[in-house]
């Protein structure tokens, strides 16, 4: 049986199928107030004086968690369906969710989103966003903006960075050589070092320009025997009726590109293309183009002021990075609005730290797979 078809272990369940760790100190500490349950107290402390917007980010959502025989990019299972419902559940009691849309109606009117507004948002658009995310949010009735990479959701094959993921973790060779970045790395047989020169290859292509970004995936994918990407049912984007059934529930669908470029790495054209294409694809499924925006990767090199403007003028009115932390409504760059990364070990106690007070807890995603 092709292991690749084995992404969920239907052995494994809820929280305890999430990475085992040792707890830093900050995952000490949300445990140690959230037993106390002094959580609640600092929400409405800082709400007193911070008037801000949170913005939650996931890639995939997952009915169980096999990390260990998973042959994809493992950093974007974001939390099983458990720990998902969960997450919403404590979102729905305690904060205000809304929708980017929300938001823009809001400011539009003069006003200001409320003090406990959290905006959950999805990146790339995997099915899993759903079949496993969808029905837990319209069970609880928490809204979400889904940001979809419109050429992958037409051709149905797997994102690029995820499939780079997939030639190393699966490779009959012990050694991955790319002359041009002058690279060598030895592959070893354990998952565990796999998935770190994983980390280390996916870091060096997000260094490069665009064309030389595509050049090295072609050779990753030769050097490694697996080919040019195919459709996997454990890496494979949603199709469009599954968008429109997002958008049907009152699900928001934003932009994310085309084909998941890095916008900042590609040329005026390049970025317009990317941009207008994926809006005017969207517009013509749902009928109403989008009007919110993530930069693919997201982190400071995936976006600039070229990008900005572009977005700008092609009617796109709001916009996320990828960097950590929230945005004061009072100095907030709505084309640069920062998130908070929801990882597959974060814990019921450090989300609901990460929410009640971010400066404390809130952390630098371990990777900018937007």
């Amino acid at each position: 049986m092709d292991r690749s078809a084995t992404l969920f272990d239907t052995r494994s369940a809820g929280a305890g199928a999430q990475r085992q760790s040792t707890p830093g100190r900050r995952e000490r500490l949300a445990a140690l107030c959230d037993r106390w349950r002094v959580l609640p107290l600092l929400r409405r402390v800082r709400a007193g004086f911070r008037h801000d917007l949170r913005i939650l980010a996931y890639h995939r959502i997952a009915p169980r968690i096999d990390a260990e025989h998973f042959d994809f990019d493992v950093e974007l299972l974001s939390a099983d369906a458990e720990g998902f419902r969960a997450q919403m559940r404590h979102l729905r009691d305690r904060y205000r969710p809304l929708r980017f849309r929300d938001v823009l109606a809001l400011r539009d009117a003069g006003h200001e989103p409320p003090r406990n507004a959290v905006i959950v948002t999805f990146d790339d658009g995997y099915d899993d966003n759903h079949d496993v995310a969808l029905p837990i949010l319209r069970e609880l009735g928490v809204p979400a903006t889904f940001f979809v990479s419109t050429g992958h959701i037409d051709s149905g094959l797997p994102y690029a960075f995820d499939w780079v993921a997939h030639a190393i973790l699966s490779a009959a060779v012990g050694r991955l050589q790319l002359h041009k970045q002058e690279l060598s790395l030895e592959l070893g047989e354990s998952r565990a070092s796999r998935r770190a020169v994983v980390a280390t290859v996916l870091d060096r292509l997000k260094a490069l320009d665009g064309r030389a970004q595509q050049e090295a995936i072609v050779a990753i994918e030769s050097d490694c025997g697996v080919g040019p990407a195919r459709a996997s049912v454990n890496c494979r984007p949603m199709s469009w009726d599954q968008v429109r059934a997002l958008h049907a529930a009152g699900m928001e669908v934003g932009s994310h590109g085309v084909h998941h470029r890095m916008l900042a790495k590609l040329d005026a054209s390049g970025i317009e293309y990317e941009l207008a294409t994926s809006r005017d694809r969207i517009a013509h499924e749902l009928g109403a183009a989008p009007l919110a925006l993530a930069y693919p990767v997201g982190g400071s090199d995936a976006y600039d002021a070229r990008v900005i403007d572009i977005a700008r003028t092609l009617g796109y009115r709001i916009a996320c990075s990828y960097i950590a932390g929230v945005n004061p409504l009072a100095s907030a760059d709505w084309y640069a609005l920062r998130r908070i990364a929801v990882e597959r070990d974060t814990s019921a106690a450090m989300f609901a730290a990460q929410l009640a007070m971010p400066e404390l807890f809130g952390n630098r995603p371990r990777s900018t797979r937007s």
